[in-house]
């Protein structure tokens, strides 16, 4: 292997590009503020000599969002982003994958549900036990008016302040596929049963994550009827894998676009476009495994199959993309951290754990039990991982917290989200307490099965 190679190898694996772009977007928006917004909502349109500025257009400054190089970013390179990660569940259901036969996704579905439901919950929780003043989130009590109204819930009353904050519920449900997947390999071995385990976590978290920034969070009223495009778009993907199609191009380039059409007229979040396209991409006959690298440069050239070709053509190209998709989300003001900051903390570290935890073991009590090798020590170490967020995250932090009460919430809301890289370091440091590598497969000797436990 090439020295080049090899350094491209060693950034892919680390997520540098996107560890460098969170600190770009940080120093940036420290340095610099009005810089950074002038970029981030720069006209991308001005390099073909149309830099026409359009007031009140619904762009916050003077430039409609599908022109600034937000939108580009956001909108239409994640799409790829999580196209991939689509590739990842659709060979995870190949023969010989993680999810085949189905009884083997029972345990690691349950995970994400508690994923869910864990850190939600803590979010709610704190939010209404400690948000009672607007001052706490940041937000100056006029932005509410002179007599902001109270609201009832569950026979309570609560603020205007605890409703904002409790709008970003859905911050913590998401995983950050990328770190997710480094830290598990740090940890448990790059064939480890319980990276496997993770990523499936990781990435039917984030899935459910963009579905609820669809669902929960819609940028205006849903218009379900242009998802036809979609559904015409997942038609032509059927047709060109009847026909024999083996290449990926034309499933992403015809029929991508038709489905991100759809998406965006529906005005549901277009960076789902691509997740009901790739399962189309004619895959292996046996699969390879989650991330699992090729043993060898022959080995991958002679991986042919559209599928894995999709990734591998594009996963250098989506990894490198990640340093924009963080320098433009992670962009906060270190003045602005409060409460909501530590609430979003302790809901991805503290929530995820507590729930993917009870409900996997719960999961073995029912009789779904874990993979091979996962052991306690294993699923503890792994939910803790899951705590990481950053792309889903900052993508709801953004979509929660609009208007004048909401920008220097969603500023805190994204600080939580960036420091939850203590979660990482956290099972890093319980993973070397416990030895929990897994290079041979298996968990170490000695050590008490979950399914074991449960009975």
């Amino acid at each position: 292997m090439s020295q080049v190679r090899r350094a491209i190898n060693f950034v892919q694996e680390f997520s540098i590009p996107l560890i460098l772009g969170v600190i770009a977007g940080l120093i940036h928006a420290n340095v610099a503020p009005e810089s950074y917004q002038h970029m981030i909502h720069l006209d991308w349109t001005s390099i073909f000599g149309s830099s026409e500025a359009h007031a009140g257009g619904g762009g916050a400054h003077g430039v409609p969002y599908w022109k600034t190089v937000h939108f580009l970013i956001n909108d239409i390179f994640m799409a790829l982003f999580f196209g991939i990660a689509a590739k990842e569940i659709t060979e995870s259901v190949l023969p010989g994958g993680a999810l085949n036969p189905p009884s083997k996704a029972v345990n690691p579905l349950l995970g994400t549900i508690g994923g869910i439901v864990g850190p939600a919950g803590f979010y709610l929780i704190c939010v209404f036990i400690l948000v009672t003043s607007p001052e706490q989130i940041g937000v100056a009590s006029g932005v509410f008016g002179s007599t902001a109204p109270e609201h009832i819930i569950a026979g309570q009353h609560w603020s205007d302040a605890t409703q904002l904050a409790a709008n970003g519920w859905g911050i913590p449900t998401a995983t950050d596929i990328a770190l997710a997947w480094l830290f598990a390999r740090l940890i448990f071995g790059n064939k480890g049963s319980a990276v496997g385990f993770l990523l499936l976590l990781a990435v039917a978290d984030d899935a459910i994550g963009l579905v609820i920034i669809a669902v929960f969070y819609p940028s205006q009223t849903p218009e379900p009827v242009y998802m036809l495009l979609a559904v015409a778009g997942m038609a032509v993907a059927f047709g060109m894998r009847k026909f024999g199609v083996k290449n990926w191009h034309p499933y992403i380039l015809i029929a991508g676009p038709l489905s991100w059409c759809g998406f965006y007229m529906s005005h549901l979040h277009p960076a789902l476009a691509l997740v009901p396209i790739v399962p189309f991409l004619p895959g292996p006959k046996v699969d390879t495994g989650l991330y699992e690298p090729a043993e060898d440069e022959e080995e991958e050239h002679h991986a042919h199959d559209a599928l894995h070709s999709f990734e591998h053509d594009l996963k250098l190209f989506v990894d490198v993309g990640l340093f924009f998709f963080a320098w433009a989300n992670a962009g906060v003001q270190l003045g602005g951290i409060n409460i909501v900051t530590w609430i979003v903390l302790g809901s991805l570290i503290f929530g995820k754990t507590i729930g993917i935890t009870f409900f996997s073991w719960l999961g073995t009590v029912l009789g779904f039990p874990l993979p091979d090798g996962m052991k306690i020590k294993h699923l503890v170490v792994a939910s803790i991982i899951a705590g990481l967020g950053l792309t889903v995250a900052l993508f709801v932090s953004g979509e929660a917290f609009k208007g004048p009460a909401g920008v220097e919430i969603m500023g805190a809301a994204k600080m939580g989200s960036l420091m939850t890289v203590i979660a990482g370091f956290l099972a890093l440091g319980l993973g070397k307490i416990w030895g929990v590598k897994q290079d041979d497969g298996e968990g170490a000797p000695g050590d008490q099965d979950v399914s074991e436990a449960a009975h």
